[in-house]
């Protein structure tokens, strides 16, 4: 089960004017991800993704000329069941042997970022082939399924005060969701229109359903507090990245002045990132993004912080296939996770670049069964949207 070929894409693909929206990233016009092919001499393939860039947007040239050109020729000739040491290998970089001689990292300089992203597609890729040369869903390999079918909610909401509750209602529609998340923050003009919003959707949806929020760290420390203040009796879920994810002094001071949860993570890297949440107190509930954050196995270790700490775990699952799937396999394995997010923006790097159909039932969706990651690329479509290299 050695590395034979290693070929990465920037797949680039349009979303049609009527299912556009517009957040504080802009209009977003396109779905991007650099995707991941590993081949192994026994023709085993297995899918990755990498992020660089917040949510579908972004550019993905420079991530897939890392993988393509720096990271894949390191892969070559290795056994791709040996998961964690081409982790720490591909962390470590030229102090690898050291490394492991020493027994502790020692990270190169460029540790974070596209490093971490490139390392993430890596790893994704190597757990869908190990899973498939044993034959055996990932979460099993991850220490097994907690449950078939796990709690979803639907991922949007960025309609003004007056079609925010059709919008989130649109949304419990299409799937059954008993929770939604919205944005707020610099989308608006101030905090308090972020507060009219979140009154004008709980008005609309009762008490009978969840409702998160989300900023995308665009508030100031004070404007996360104000915004906060004015919405304390909405019984919110959770609030989601208050502020920078730099600031986690700041977010912790954010959480210690509301009673509502405080989620973060989507931007952090490593279990070090989420080591730092947790000792300092900043958030409730861990959100890396296993395309992100160091893929399947940082995930797994940062689930792990979570729980003994006592905190919860909810993947940053607005990506592609391989990372929303990856995000399946971990909730399903791990002990501190309580529910999975599902897009309802227009989101063709699930629904249109595999074959199986995604969906929610009555707000659940269903963990995968198959060998590995457990979906199968049209790499047809892929083909199709890959940009020039």
């Amino acid at each position: 089960m050695r590395i034979a070929k290693v070929q990465a894409w920037w797949v680039r693909i349009p979303i049609e004017a009527a299912r556009q929206h517009r957040s504080d990233f802009g209009q977003v016009q396109t779905f991007d991800a650099a995707i991941l092919r590993i081949e192994t001499d026994d023709g085993l393939v297995g899918w990755g993704e990498g992020k660089n860039a917040a949510g579908s947007a972004g550019t993905y040239g420079a991530l897939v000329h890392m993988l393509n050109h720096e990271v894949g020729p390191m892969l070559i000739g290795r056994n791709a069941g040996d998961i964690g040491p081409i982790w720490e290998m591909l962390y470590n970089g030229v102090r690898a042997g050291s490394a492991v001689r020493h027994g502790h990292a020692m990270p190169q300089i460029a540790r974070r970022g596209m490093s971490i992203a490139a390392i993430s597609a890596v790893d994704i890729a190597l757990w869908d082939i190990l899973g498939k040369h044993l034959g055996q869903p990932v979460c099993q390999l991850l220490g097994g399924r907690k449950a078939d079918r796990l709690p979803a909610y639907a991922s949007g909401g960025w309609a003004p005060a007056e079609t925010i509750g059709e919008q989130l209602r649109g949304y419990i529609a299409r799937g059954g969701f008993r929770s939604v998340k919205m944005r707020v923050g610099a989308m608006d003009a101030a905090p308090h229109v972020s507060a009219k919003r979140v009154r004008a959707a709980r008005q609309a949806l009762g008490d009978g359903v969840d409702i998160m929020v989300d900023a995308h760290g665009t508030y100031t420390v004070a404007d996360a507090k104000r915004f906060a203040g004015l919405v304390a009796d909405c019984d919110l879920a959770w609030f989601e990245e208050p502020v920078i994810g730099d600031d986690k002094a700041g977010m912790a001071e954010v959480r210690a002045a509301t009673t509502v949860p405080i989620a973060a993570g989507e931007s952090e890297a490593t279990r070090y990132d989420f080591r730092d949440l947790a000792v300092m107190k900043a958030a409730d509930i861990f959100q890396p993004d296993p395309a992100f954050c160091g893929g399947i196995s940082e995930a797994m270790k940062i689930g792990t912080i979570a729980s003994a700490f006592n905190l919860r775990f909810a993947p940053h699952l607005w990506a592609g296939a391989p990372c929303f799937f990856s995000g399946l396999h971990l909730c399903a394995a791990s002990p501190a996770s309580f529910t999975i997010e599902f897009s309802l923006g227009a989101n063709p790097m699930i629904h249109d670049l595999v074959e199986e159909t995604v969906e929610a039932v009555d707000g659940m969706i269903a963990i995968p069964e198959k060998p590995g990651l457990g979906f199968t690329v049209s790499e047809r479509f892929l083909e199709a949207h890959a940009q020039p290299s």
